[in-house]
């Protein structure tokens, strides 16, 4: 697809150059602008009102550096990052990145999808995110902690219960959310439900740490019984090892199907014999090492370096969990030269636009991120919600709820879709039902 509005041009335009070399934000601005085109047409009071051209733009960018001492006693320094992108519905949501990419960029980008995929929940969030371009990866725990406090030091100042509510993304797991929280409480003295992820000790939520991993499938089920397809019998392929690909190959299993690869950022291991969790586990939640370790527990697995030829694997559903544009067109011709059915995005944006098109021309069903991989902010939404009453729910409760949200989810975006000629097309149900929410409580709110 391509921009053919000249109001739209005009917008993507001033977007490329107000923010020059930053491609992932640029590509997260074009493929919404892309969907809006039959929006704006019946709609024009959107552009009349400056809804769109104010959508661009973040309403905060907050920038700092964050200095911290290592093991050896030399302190290092590194920057980082919120960017507090859309609060017409809700308070800034939106996790926190830790990871040698991040920068403004990368940060504008997932705050931008943010508040759609947010938007799509139904929940009363708003979009935002954050990070810094520390690498968790090898440094101690003590390190770990150092930075963090720093961090939050800084940060502190900008986020609230009620202004903005961080959360875990990449490289922020339960040890860095905890150690961010101890921060927050030490210095505002009070014990508020301002970060999510949280510990189960102290206000965390069960099912959030599966809730991801979890909500993808059940996205991805929704998809599939619509079309007359199940999990059951299927072969999946599952990119990452981490939280989000953890638990959506447990839940694959547990609906009946095969995944048979997973991988991490230096290659990627093939079991056709079916993944074992157990060992996966082991390997990245306790041992904290890399996935080619995998092969030393199941003699029938495979190992291969890179990260590209997982998805050269036949499978009937693809499940990409690992990080932005990792799926590009040649990918996708593997794919479905090996007869894919349907594709589901677990990660943030994870397929390029050529091979977004390449899947829909060839009649892949596609599930895009900012739909199928909104359970964890929804239950992230959930929660806030029990921090707020001071109360608990089960693990069965909230996956309960997780599963209706996601449900609504496929349905809403199916059926906007259709409402403006384009049945099928996810990408564009998801765009312009996540935009409209937003869209019409801009408007209501007046110019802000």
């Amino acid at each position: 697809m391509s921009i053919t509005n000249e109001y739209l041009q005009g917008l993507m335009e001033r977007v490329e150059k107000r923010n020059p070399g930053e491609k992932e934000f640029h590509q997260a601005v074009r493929e919404v602008l892309e969907s809006l085109e039959p929006v704006i047409e019946r709609h024009p009071e959107y552009v009349k009102h400056g809804v769109i051209e104010s959508l661009v733009e973040p309403e905060r960018i907050i920038k700092f550096r964050v200095p911290w001492v290592d093991d050896n006693g030399v302190v290092q320094v590194n920057r980082g990052f919120r960017v507090q992108f859309n609060s017409a519905i809700g308070p800034y949501k939106g996790g926190l990145r830790f990871h040698p990419s991040v920068y403004e960029g990368i940060i504008k980008f997932l705050g931008f999808e943010q508040i759609f995929k947010n938007s799509l929940t139904g929940l009363p969030i708003g979009g935002g995110k954050g990070g810094s371009d520390f690498d968790p990866k090898g440094k101690s725990d003590l390190e770990v902690m150092r930075f963090c406090q720093s961090f939050m030091t800084e940060l502190y100042k900008h986020i609230g219960s009620y202004t903005d509510i961080p959360a875990g993304d990449i490289g922020v797991g339960a040890r860095e959310i905890g150690y961010l929280f101890g921060q927050y409480k030490r210095i505002s003295n009070t014990f508020a439900g301002v970060l999510t992820g949280k510990g189960l000790e102290y206000g965390g939520s069960l099912a959030r740490t599966e809730a991801t991993g979890y909500g993808l499938c059940y996205f991805t089920e929704a998809l599939l019984n619509d079309h007359g397809f199940t999990f059951k019998g299927n072969t999946v392929v599952i990119s990452g090892s981490g939280n989000v690909a953890i638990y959506a190959t447990q839940k694959a299993q547990q609906m009946g199907a095969t995944v048979v690869a997973l991988s991490d950022s230096n290659g990627y291991i093939y079991d056709p014999e079916g993944i074992d969790l157990a060992v996966v586990k082991q390997l990245k939640e306790v041992e904290r090492k890399r996935i080619k370790e995998y092969v030393n527990f199941r003699p029938n697995a495979e190992y291969h370096e890179g990260c590209r030829g997982i998805w050269t694997i036949p499978c009937g559903l693809a499940l990409p969990c690992a990080t932005q544009n990792e799926l590009d067109l040649d990918s996708a011709k593997a794919l479905v030269a090996n007869g894919v059915k349907a594709v589901c995005e677990g990660a943030n944006m994870p397929s390029t636009p050529e091979a977004i098109e390449y899947l829909m021309a060839n009649d892949v069903f596609f599930g895009p991120a900012k739909a199928s991989n909104a359970g964890g902010v929804a239950t992230s939404a959930l929660e806030m919600s029990r921090n707020s009453i001071r109360n608990s729910w089960s693990f069965e409760r909230v996956d309960s709820m997780l599963r209706e949200i996601m449900q609504n989810i496929y349905k809403n975006i199916s059926e906007a879709a259709a409402e403006y000629g384009l049945d099928g097309n996810l990408v564009a149900g998801a765009n312009i039902a996540g935009f409209t929410k937003v869209a019409n409580a801009m408007l209501n709110e007046g110019v802000v």
